[in-house]
């Protein structure tokens, strides 16, 4: 069962939010790259760019940057996991850089997307922009947003997604919570019915890869016992 905790506007909303959060807190605007994490990350840097420029400042430099194969687990999402592009337009050396993404949670993704930019220079500052921020309580590693749309202290049992229109969604964010099956968390979303556990490997009535007894893989995307999963009908983050 899943409830709406923001709408179209309220998203808006909180980007014009976190848009003047970062005017206010960088003077020099020339100097910042918003850098979106692929792919809910990577929609919201372009409105954020857009929101900042209708602030009368100049606008920032807006790069995408795909994590995939700087996860910690890259080798569990299958056997040929998709590498999506990344685009930096700009360097990064010197610069201020502000990462982009839709949900924060136990950090993981933000500290892949820090690999993967060192890889492209030497930033003079690394700051964090988040839409949902989860809350602490299950935070993995000492990460913190410096900019939040809307703090939203979950459970391990809940499930935050983000949908855009950019993927052909109406504009909102949900919260729903997880089936609980053999003493294992795992999401419970529409496009599969009923996950089961059978000699150590999961069956589930879904065109998908099994790839563990705590990861199964479906459309790219990896699935896992309830920490940080990506709904196909929407995007969440770890």
């Amino acid at each position: 069962m899943k409830r709406i905790i923001l709408e179209k506007k309220d998203i808006r909303e909180r980007i014009q939010n976190i848009a003047r959060q970062i005017v206010e807190q960088n003077q020099e605007m020339e100097d910042v790259v918003l850098v979106g994490i692929r792919t809910g990350g990577a929609f919201l840097a372009a409105r954020l760019q857009k929101a900042i420029a209708e602030l009368n400042v100049p606008k920032p430099h807006s790069g995408i940057l795909d994590i995939t194969l700087y996860r910690d687990d890259w080798t569990r999402i299958g056997p040929v996991p998709k590498v999506g592009r990344t685009e930096m337009p700009v360097s990064i050396d010197n610069k201020t850089i502000i990462l982009v993404d839709d949900v924060l949670f136990t950090g993981r993704t933000v500290r892949a997307a820090m690999d993967a930019l060192i890889d492209f220079g030497r930033p003079k500052r690394i700051e964090l922009a988040i839409l949902v921020d989860r809350g602490d309580n299950d935070r993995e590693l000492p990460i913190k947003a410096n900019y939040v749309g809307e703090l939203w202290r979950t459970s391990p049992k809940e499930t935050i997604n983000v949908y855009l229109e950019e993927k052909g969604y109406e504009d909102h964010v949900t919260i729903r919570n997880t089936k609980i099956l053999n003493n294992e968390t795992y999401n419970y979303n529409d496009g599969f019915q009923t996950i089961r556990q059978s000699t150590g490997l999961m069956n589930i009535n879904y065109e998908g890869t099994i790839v563990d007894s705590n990861h199964f893989y479906i459309d790219n995307n990896i699935y896992t016992n309830g920490r940080g999963s990506h709904d196909p009908n929407g995007i969440t983050g770890d």
